[in-house]
């Protein structure tokens, strides 16, 4: 089954020299199946490679985000970088323990006895990657599997190209070459990985990509995590601080240009609160481009390429909404401005498909309730924002939505603890990563019973007479 992406033809030279893809996945396995992946002294062998790769390779990397994205090098430091470092680094530290077998209490119908988990490792993993944050989200899902005791392919997105050409080259220097290969290529390089046979498929990208992703994996009964992405809503309260919030919708529409997965992807206001908080939104856009707006501005991020710069300007027409903020946009550049829209029609693309750009729809509606109302009538979103300076009424609206993480009074911010879980529900996604949660998705969490001969409890075997019929309805 072909495979497509958020894209068609990649805007870079990147090398599409046919891959042996079967030949690769073969060594690998052969690999795995020594046995050389599963002890902890190599999981973290590897681990500690990669950190060491972020921290020596960093200026190279951040120069492949800037050639391919125009990425200011501080947001790339933070988002691909330092932030994936620090995160590879505690999962390092706690890679032992994680892996140790978990002692479970038993009840007494299973005494005498002792349970316990053992992790062990799935096998070979692969991991496919999306051009947007192409180093974090290649990096983690693979820091997990690999702490997990698996062996990895991992594939980069052809879309960009710097970045994946740069990974390909460095990631062998640091870790077994042996156990974790980088396949770099174009569709159908991903349509042909897709055929081999693995033990996890951990995907992120579209909701359409990840159908097919599914489809593929069930043909070998693989499992799959899902990291999709769909319309995250912003819930505004008008308990919510204006000033604070205006800024931090901002903010998340600016990071990388709002082509984030938990961008927030519209907003839901009562009239009341509305044109307060598109001006705190407006003055915090000509804050953060100190005024002189963000074309040519060298802290705000291109469009990953023509197709999703005339994507994202058919976005801008026929909307039915009223341009509050921006509206303004460049081809040849390859940008398009931070843009409020007021009141699009709830039918049109802007509201239909997922924005994956600066371009923020804000909805008035008469109350809270009615917010609550517009999110649950559509598919559950991978990420929901609630802004409320009442604590009652942001738990009350946490409540009665439901997504696959959500973060009150900032955006996107969820993602950076590593103890919480992060994935999707429903079209958003399948699938938990982050910290130990990520650990367990790559591993096959084995229940093992042990029992003692010393004690063998006659009543359980046959003939069931009346006296044992007796005691065990009394003791299960």
């Amino acid at each position: 089954m072909a495979i497509t992406d958020r894209s068609d033809t990649p805007d870079s030279d990147i090398d599409l020299t046919p891959v042996d893809v079967a030949g690769i996945v073969s060594h690998v396995r052969d690999t795995y199946n020594s046995g050389r992946t599963r002890p902890i002294e190599w999981r973290e062998e590897q681990l500690d490679g990669l950190v060491r790769m972020l921290k020596l390779e960093s200026p190279r990397l951040e120069a492949a985000l800037a050639a391919d994205m125009g990425k200011p090098a501080l947001e790339g430091f933070t988002t691909d970088v330092g932030f994936i470092a620090t995160e590879i680094s505690a999962i390092r530290k706690h890679v032992a323990k994680w892996a140790k077998p978990r002692k479970v209490r038993l009840p007494m119908s299973a005494m005498p006895g002792k349970g316990y988990i053992v992790p062990e490792p799935l096998g070979v993993a692969l991991v496919i990657a999306p051009w947007n944050y192409p180093i974090n989200l290649l990096l983690l899902p693979m820091a997990a599997a690999i702490a997990a005791g698996n062996a990895v392919i991992a594939k980069p997105s052809e879309l960009a190209g710097e970045t994946s050409k740069a990974l390909a080259e460095l990631i062998p220097r640091y870790v077994d070459p042996e156990a974790i290969a980088v396949i770099e290529g174009d569709v159908a390089v991903a349509t042909d990985l897709l055929e081999q046979r693995f033990d996890h498929i951990f995907y992120t990208g579209s909701t359409d990509v990840g159908r097919i992703v599914a489809t593929a994996a069930a043909r070998f009964l693989t499992p799959v995590t899902l990291e999709l992405g769909g319309k995250s809503p912003v819930l505004v309260d008008d308990s919510a601080n204006i000033e604070v919030t205006g800024r931090r919708l901002a903010w998340g529409k600016w990071l990388n240009a709002g082509q984030t997965c938990v961008a927030p992807d519209y907003v839901l206001v009562t009239e009341k609160t509305r044109d307060a908080l598109v001006d705190s939104m407006r003055t915090a856009f000509d804050e953060f481009s100190d005024g002189n707006g963000t074309q040519d501005n060298p802290d705000f991020t291109s469009i990953v390429n023509e197709r999703h710069t005339t994507r994202l300007q058919g976005l801008l027409t026929g909307h039915g909404g009223t341009v509050a903020v921006g509206g303004e946009s460049d081809l040849d550049a390859k940008h398009v401005d931070p843009t409020i829209i007021v009141d699009p029609d709830a039918d049109s693309p802007l509201m239909r498909q997922e924005i994956f750009g600066p371009i923020l729809p804000v909805i008035t509606v008469e109350s809270m309730h009615e917010a609550v109302e517009f999110v649950n009538d559509r598919e559950k979103p991978l990420a929901l924002y609630v802004f409320a300076e009442d604590d009652e009424k942001a738990d009350e609206l946490i409540a009665n939505t439901t997504s696959g993480g959500a973060c009150v009074n900032h955006v996107i911010q969820h993602l950076v603890p590593a103890d919480l879980p992060f994935g999707g529900v429903g079209e958003s996604g399948t699938g938990r990563y982050h910290g130990q949660s990520g650990f367990d998705t790559f591993s096959n969490l084995r229940s093992v019973l042990k029992k003692p001969t010393k004690m063998d409890l006659k009543m359980l075997y046959p003939p069931y007479t009346a006296k044992k019929e007796k005691m065990i309805r009394r003791f299960i």
